[in-house]
């Protein structure tokens, strides 16, 4: 089964990338301006999506942050998850290894995986950045959502 594993070394604590993870500030601040929440779910639009994605939260500390993909978009990620570990740095320092992986894909959906791992890809340069400076770069600026301190690109 295919799965997409990327790991980076962040000059942040666990608690900063906890919240950059688990926050509507911190969310809104990397990945999508468009973040809602439906009690567990969070709910994340991209532009020219039909509906937002559906991520149930599973599970949020110190140690990890997980999410099953529980809506019907995209449909490809039906069912899998989404986990981000977080690892003291081996040097002692306040830096954390961050393991995100995008597990649970089927036989049917694999071809979707190299455009899933490169978005992820983005996404987790921007959620370091963010981790580390504290200044929002979402990956996605859906129509009428925006971000203080963000300015939609002009036309």
């Amino acid at each position: 089964m295919a799965e997409i594993a990327l790991q980076v070394d962040v000059a942040a604590s666990r608690e900063r990338l906890l919240a950059a993870l688990d926050t509507q500030v911190g969310l809104t601040s990397w990945w999508s301006t468009g973040i809602d929440r439906d009690g567990e779910d969070l709910l994340v639009t991209v532009p020219g999506a039909p509906e937002p994605l559906r991520l149930r939260r599973e599970r949020a500390d110190l140690d990890r942050v997980g999410w099953r993909s529980v809506g019907m978009y995209p449909p490809t990620w039906q069912g899998t998850t989404v986990t981000w570990d977080l690892f003291d740095h081996p040097d002692g320092s306040r830096r954390t290894l961050l393991l995100l992986r995008h597990l649970g894909w089927g036989p049917d959906t694999v071809a979707s995986v190299p455009a899933a791992a490169g978005g992820w890809a983005e996404a987790i340069v921007r959620l370091k950045d963010y981790a580390q400076s504290g200044r929002p770069q979402p990956l996605f600026v859906p129509d009428g959502h925006s971000h203080p301190g963000v300015h939609a690109a002009a036309d």
